[in-house]
């Protein structure tokens, strides 16, 4: 059973910073792609950031030059530390990983964190 548990969310002020943490437990074979999405309250999901086995990252236009994503393999966890805070970053954060089950597998399976919420105080 392959789960990804989060951590990290809560409130905090506008032009602060947050840390959150997302690791995967379970048995597998290795992890892909690594990264998170966001959900504001009436607004569609947005893909904030990844991270690819490589670690190249990739960064939605609103949060550059503010977040960056990161992972550790050793510890099968993805970070994503975000600073100068904008209260329009308010939302909840999940992550996700395409995981490969079995050294055998043709292609990865995505997983999904349970979801942490942002808030950020104007």
């Amino acid at each position: 059973q392959v789960q990804l548990v989060e951590s990290g969310g809560g409130l905090v002020q506008a032009g602060g910073s947050l840390r959150l943490s997302c690791a995967a437990s379970g048995r597998f074979f290795s992890i892909n792609d690594m990264g998170w999405y966001r959900q504001a309250p009436g607004k569609e999901r947005e893909l904030v950031a990844w991270i690819t086995s490589g670690s190249s990252t990739n960064y939605a236009e609103s949060v550059k030059e503010r977040f960056t994503i990161s992972r550790d393999n050793a510890k099968k966890t993805v970070y994503l530390h975000m600073n100068m805070l904008k209260f329009e970053d308010t939302a909840v954060y999940s992550c996700y990983a395409d995981i490969l089950k079995y050294r055998a597998s043709l292609s990865s399976e995505r997983f999904w964190g349970q979801g942490t919420e942002v808030t950020v105080s104007s």
